[in-house]
């Protein structure tokens, strides 16, 4: 079965700087895959590329069509949805209105009110807060905010930018349970960008570990977590 996600020779520039240098991966239909790497190792910049919000050169094929100097609203259209870092919700915006803009693509009116209540149903607390500002919500309830707008658009794949950053233990064991439901229950292919790398081993199924641009090593998430020696050279636990 072909790839959901074929990634061939990939590279990407800020300006004249470059940040990846030829990288290569893939993703399944239905799989959830995690970049593993230290600060600077072009995790984010993966995410970006794949987005088409950075300048690339190099193959990206998702679903069997290229999506390299599409748009990034294009890119979005074909179901590829990305919860960046740093949350990334309208903050002046109620969470209701955050979630209608996430749907802002669709068409049919009434799925959009069925998903938007199974958002609801996953993330309780968001809906007690459905009339409350985005801004003024913790950072994990925003957190959910970002992931729940994201899958409005009902994706394919959805990119994850550190779900984990700031957030307390309790909080992020609670939104990894989600993505592993919402992965099991709908089918939505994940990469996941993640600096705890023993969480992100635990919900994905394959990993590769990017170093300075440069895909260092890939392979079974539980034989990487299980190697102590890579453990010890790459993921610092």
């Amino acid at each position: 079965m072909a790839p959901l996600l074929e990634v061939r020779g990939l590279e990407a520039f800020y300006g004249t700087t470059q940040a990846l240098f030829g990288i290569d991966f893939e993703l399944q239909e239905g799989g959830i895959t995690a970049l593993l790497g230290a600060n600077g190792a072009g995790k984010t910049t993966t995410l970006r590329a794949l987005s088409q919000a950075v300048r690339t050169r190099g193959t990206i094929r998702f679903g069997g069509t290229a999506i390299e100097g599409r748009a990034t609203e294009d890119v979005v259209r074909m179901g590829v949805a990305h919860v960046p870092d740093g949350r990334g919700t309208f903050t002046a915006l109620s969470v209701e209105e955050n979630l209608r803009l996430g749907a802002y693509a669709r068409r049919d009116k009434a799925g959009t009110a069925a998903d938007m209540e199974r958002m609801y149903q996953r993330f309780p607390r968001l809906k007690e807060r459905r009339a409350q500002q985005a801004g003024t919500l913790s950072g994990g309830e925003q957190q959910m905010l970002a992931i729940s707008r994201a899958l409005m658009l009902k994706p394919r794949l959805l990119l994850l930018d550190e779900p984990s950053f700031g957030l307390a233990p309790l909080i992020v064991a609670e939104i990894f349970d989600i993505l592993g439901e919402i992965n099991r229950e709908d089918g939505v292919s994940m990469l996941l960008v993640e600096q705890n790398a023993a969480l992100a081993l635990e919900l994905a199924g394959h990993a590769y570990l990017l170093e300075t641009g440069r895909i260092a090593l890939s392979g079974p998430s539980e034989a990487i977590r299980r190697d102590e020696a890579v453990r010890k050279a790459y993921l610092g636990y």
